[in-house]
């Protein structure tokens, strides 16, 4: 039975962390937006919804992605070269703000959605244009003539500046500037170790298992082997989206390019995701840790597998899961809730922390909570007391 979760996660500290404070430019890792089932084994891209992508947009030229809290701009800025990029975003006015700048690698990839492909990117939400790549603000760790960019087809790499049209080339990198809505903090750890086989990553709030699976496997192997791990008394672990497998690289650092102070055992392999590739279906993405690029492979090859498992210790008690096909989105949320369910005659609830009923009944998205104040709510159809999704308003 396909199993769909809708997750907020809280911080965990644990054991042991070593110092490296880092700035926490997204609040939240937003989901891959992959919502087809391409096989019936369990552990597919498509049987989870963490954060699932929404975006408001704005009217002014600008996007707010409510997931991950950034601005951003709609239209990218066209082909240029990398200086010229990183010049264009430090002078660019737009939405009547002008502190824009060149996104990070992972701030890129977080707004590539692996449902489309060429280009991966919800066309409802930021114009199409040529674009086959779009600029970072970040080089190759031993190469400066290389940057990183995402591309079109739903991938991030590092490619020589010289490939763009202005630079020589003859390929199209245009520039997507973005900005900090609020600033951003700084956490103390990236990661910490939690002395039993497990890693969480404070930037994502996911826990990874510390040691990849020894054996290579294909990518149904790996989806089987991800959903029946039990490791440190848990049993809900399972292979990770391309974003969240991506989100563990370090670009500072190459050979390998996930840290080995917390993955020492990470080498230099691919890694399976989850997430397959929609335009050819018979191939499913992957993490090469030499550089951290993401790119794929056919299903049958065989590759390493790194499982991760949802931060859940603020749900202990909670029956948390979607039934039928409903999906709620944005979760955080600000004032609106939306829900895609194949039952539009279905009363819902909301209950506040105490258990006090909110709102009752069927119209659910048409109610404006903006007058709620920040906390935790519980969401659940009625008159199916199961069905219980936490919600955080923000």
């Amino acid at each position: 039975m396909k199993r769909k979760l809708s997750l907020f996660c809280a911080i965990l500290i644990t054991s042991l962390s070593i110092a490296q404070s880092i700035s926490k430019t997204m609040k939240r890792l937003p989901d891959t937006g992959e919502t087809m089932s391409y096989t019936t084994t369990l552990g597919e891209d498509n049987d989870f919804s963490i954060n699932p992508p929404y975006f408001t947009i704005n009217g002014n030229g600008t996007v707010t992605d409510t997931v991950t809290g950034l601005m951003w701009q709609q239209t990218d800025g066209g082909e240029m070269t990398y200086e010229r990029a990183i010049n264009y975003c430090d002078t660019l006015t737009l939405g009547g703000f002008t502190d824009w700048r060149l996104p990070l690698p992972h701030e890129g990839f977080s707004i590539l959605n692996h449902q489309y492909a060429n280009p991966a990117m919800d066309a409802t939400v930021f114009t199409t244009t040529l674009a086959e790549y779009w600029w970072t603000s970040i080089g190759q760790a031993n190469d400066t003539t290389k940057i990183w960019v995402t591309n079109a087809g739903g991938g991030i790499g590092n490619h020589p500046k010289s490939e763009t049209i202005s630079a020589g080339g003859t390929k199209k990198f245009h520039v997507r500037a973005v900005r900090d809505i609020t600033p951003p903090p700084t956490i103390s750890a990236h990661f910490i170790d939690n002395g039993n086989g497990t890693i969480t990553d404070n930037l994502t709030n996911l826990i990874w298992q510390k040691a990849p699976n020894t054996d290579t496997l294909t990518w149904e192997q790996a989806l089987n082997y991800a959903d029946t791990l039990s490791l440190n008394a848990f049993t809900d672990w399972r292979l990770p989206n391309i974003k969240e497998l991506q989100s563990i690289n370090d670009e500072s650092i190459v050979n390998s390019s996930v840290s080995n102070t917390f993955f020492p055992a990470i080498g230099i392999n691919k890694y399976w995701s989850s997430t397959t590739l929609p335009n050819q279906t018979p191939k499913a993405w992957y993490l090469s840790t030499l550089f951290g690029i993401t790119t794929y492979d056919l299903k049958t090859f065989r590759h390493y597998v790194l499982c991760v498992r949802g931060n859940q210790s603020t749900t202990v008690g909670i029956n948390e899961a979607e039934i039928s096909s409903k999906v709620v989105y944005p979760n955080p949320f600000i004032a609106f809730i939306k829900i895609k369910s194949d039952n539009s005659n279905e009363t819902y609830e909301i209950t506040n922390s105490l258990g006090q009923i909110i709102y009752s009944g069927k119209n659910i998205e048409q109610q404006n909570f903006s007058t709620l104040t920040n906390g935790i709510y519980f969401l659940k159809v009625a008159d199916k007391t199961t069905s219980i999704i936490k919600l955080l308003k923000e």
